[in-house]
């Protein structure tokens, strides 16, 4: 039985940052999948926004959530990770303020925190690629 030895701290906050990166990929693939195939008059009855916007958000969740994982893990393109990342926090900020302003005070506190990993996994792969360069 072999086990994986994590030595400098650069690799542990590599692992952190692709398990993070993992964990919000399947969020967004999720939530993204869901309003792609959820039926709009469903979705507009849940949230207040047109039916095609919410579509496309759907979309753009999807795509991003591929973006968080295909550049890095093919090492194409990689610097396209944090563009993923940062795109995807500033969806998660707006659906944050429309979780406030439809009364869901407690549940704005999960959009919120999905905007500040995201935020931070932009940061880091921004720090990471301009590092290498």
């Amino acid at each position: 039985m072999s086990s994986i030895s994590i030595s400098t701290p650069g690799q542990k906050s590599a692992v952190l940052l692709w398990i993070i990166q993992g964990l919000l990929a399947f969020i967004f693939l999720f939530a993204g999948g869901a309003k792609l195939v959820m039926p709009i008059e469903e979705m507009t009855k849940q949230m207040p926004l047109p039916g095609l916007f919410l579509r496309f958000i759907g979309v753009a969740e999807v795509l991003g959530a591929i973006g968080l994982i295909l550049p890095g893990l093919l090492r194409i393109r990689p610097g396209l990770t944090p563009l993923a990342a940062a795109g995807l926090a500033i969806i998660t900020a707006g659906a944050t303020v429309v979780t406030l302003k439809t009364g869901g005070g407690g549940l704005a506190l999960i959009p919120l925190v999905v905007a500040f990993l995201s935020a931070f996994v932009a940061y880091s792969r921004w720090r990471l690629s301009s590092a290498r360069d």
